[in-house]
């Protein structure tokens, strides 16, 4: 796996942390690592977006790289627009996808909020760029109420556009779960169709970088590099 994109049910649900995650896992594996931001929205020239807090996050060894900033904080298509400046295509993404991955071990493509989220006036998503690149989505969502039905909702989309979908991670799991993100540990796999391969308790990106570097690989399955084990942590929450 040269390259994985990294999607999620939405927006604000901690994408940009485990997309840092896997790639302090790598990193800590040896691996040479990039990510890749098609489109940062609702960030000003000068301030740190997503592609740097995986840096910041992961260790300076992970190159970022982003190929346009939007002012607003909206959909990539809508802040382009409003802002009266190109807006990013998936053949430019998958572009630049394929000349990082022959200077890395790993790319990781981090998208803005859900799956079909709208990149250009056309209405292509993110979705077409993992199709250009044969790559595989890693979908990122949230733990509790609401989570059923937009985790089944993308795994059909991924489904209907002949894409895989390598797991679900849960982005910020809850210090005290309730009854409904307890039983989604069970459900959220088989309403996916595809495993569940990490839960990244809520707060981890506010930990001290070498504490969050030191833990990444408790947070995900083996299929990300980590060692963190679903029929375990589904015994230990009692789901």
């Amino acid at each position: 796996m040269t390259v994985l994109v990294v999607s999620g049910t939405g927006t604000e649900i901690g994408k940009t942390v485990v997309t840092a995650a896997v790639a302090a896992v790598a990193r800590a594996a040896g691996r040479s690592v990039a990510v890749l931001k098609p489109a940062q929205t609702g960030v000003g020239p000068g301030e740190r977006g997503d592609a740097d807090e995986v840096v910041r996050l992961a260790g300076d060894g992970v190159t970022p790289v982003e190929l346009a900033r939007f002012p607003e904080p909206l959909a990539p298509a809508t802040a382009a627009r409003r802002a009266g400046m190109a807006p990013v295509g998936p053949g430019e993404v998958a572009e630049a996808a394929r000349k990082l991955a022959d200077e890395h071990d790993l790319v990781l493509v981090e998208g803005a909020g859900g799956l079909l989220v709208r990149y250009d006036e056309e209405g292509r998503t993110l979705a077409d760029a993992a199709r250009l690149l044969g790559a595989p989505v890693l979908v990122v969502a949230p733990a509790g109420l609401g989570t059923l039905n937009m985790a089944t909702l993308t795994g059909e989309a991924l489904r209907a556009r002949g894409l895989t979908q390598l797991g679900v991670v849960v982005g910020s799991w809850p210090e005290a779960p309730g009854l409904a993100e307890r039983c989604n540990v069970t459900d959220l796999p088989e309403v996916a169709g595809a495993p569940l391969l990490g839960a990244v308790p809520a707060g981890a990106g506010a930990l001290a970088v070498a504490d969050f570097r030191a833990r990444a690989a408790g947070w995900l399955a083996p299929e990300l590099g980590g060692h963190w084990d679903a029929a375990v942590f589904a015994a230990a929450v009692g789901s």
